[in-house]
């Protein structure tokens, strides 16, 4: 991914999302999309190497292991 895509990803995340990213991507999880609902903090979503989980980055910074997004194929 372009260092200017990654950036735009990034836009307008909280610092403790940032903070979370950053100690996941150690582990090689992947901020794949950020969903920016209207009125709403954004929604970071990371995937780990193999594509077979994903997980989501709450305002706070905590991790949802079980968000209830639904992911289109």
């Amino acid at each position: 991914m372009p260092a200017t895509d990654a950036e735009a990803l990034r836009a307008g995340l909280t610092p403790a999302q940032l903070m979370t990213l950053e100690a996941l991507e150690i582990f090689q999880w992947r901020l794949a999309f950020v969903r920016r609902p209207l009125f709403q903090a954004p929604i970071p979503v990371l995937f780990d190497r193999g594509d077979t989980r994903y997980v989501v980055i709450e305002e706070d910074g905590t991790l949802n292991e079980q968000p209830t997004l639904t992911l289109r194929a």
